[in-house]
């Protein structure tokens, strides 16, 4: 038992210097990448390539814990291929842009490589079904999704003399419309630069 002991502690201690931000101090992180987002239960669908851009800031609480809290602007939703009478091809793209705000539990598992998990409350501000074909695109807005969305992000990050790669994926767990069974579901990739405050 006191050998068990023994090498928890050491393990603690060795933990403790993972972080790679100072305890007690205080990051802001530009970040921009990209989503591969989808939508489930929508069988066929192709997922939605889109923008992921905002600024998270990180609290170093402890030296293998932080919090960070973030305003993220990203595009999901997803789209479809539809071949008329096999010589067009109609591509009907679900376009679901929300503003989300990530907060997220940071524990350093290894020096510079961070696992998260949080919630992520989520605020739409764009809904539009834009339909392409051979001739051209058009574009109309639905406004029929909800406006508030919620889900579960989880993923890794690295970080590198303040360079922070970042890769998280989102469970959505709210219906994105009413009476409808799918859910935004997103797999996110970032990069990003700390500042320190």
């Amino acid at each position: 038992m006191k050998k068990i002991l023994l090498m928890a502690v050491v393990m603690l201690a060795s933990v403790a210097s993972y972080a790679q931000q100072a305890v007690g101090t205080f990051t802001l992180q530009p970040k921009i990448g990209m989503n591969v987002a989808s939508l489930t239960k929508s069988d066929g669908a192709d997922p939605r390539i889109g923008l992921a851009a905002g600024v998270e800031a990180e609290y170093q609480a402890t030296d293998i814990f932080s919090i960070s809290a973030g305003v993220i602007y990203s595009m999901q939703g997803n789209k479809y291929d539809y071949d008329v009478l096999g010589k067009k091809t109609v591509t009907k793209t679900n376009k679901l842009d929300y503003i989300n705000i990530p907060i997220l539990a940071n524990v350093y598992v290894v020096k510079g490589l961070a696992v998260k998990l949080g919630i992520q409350p989520a605020f739409k501000v764009n809904d539009q079904i834009k339909t392409s074909v051979d001739e051209g695109s058009t574009t109309a807005d639905v406004d029929k999704a909800e406006s508030f969305d919620f889900s579960i992000p989880v993923g890794l990050s690295y970080e590198y003399s303040n360079v922070v790669f970042d890769a998280r994926y989102n469970f959505g767990v709210t219906k994105v419309w009413d009476g409808g069974d799918p859910m935004n579901s997103v797999f996110q990739i970032t990069l990003g630069y700390k500042f320190a405050l």
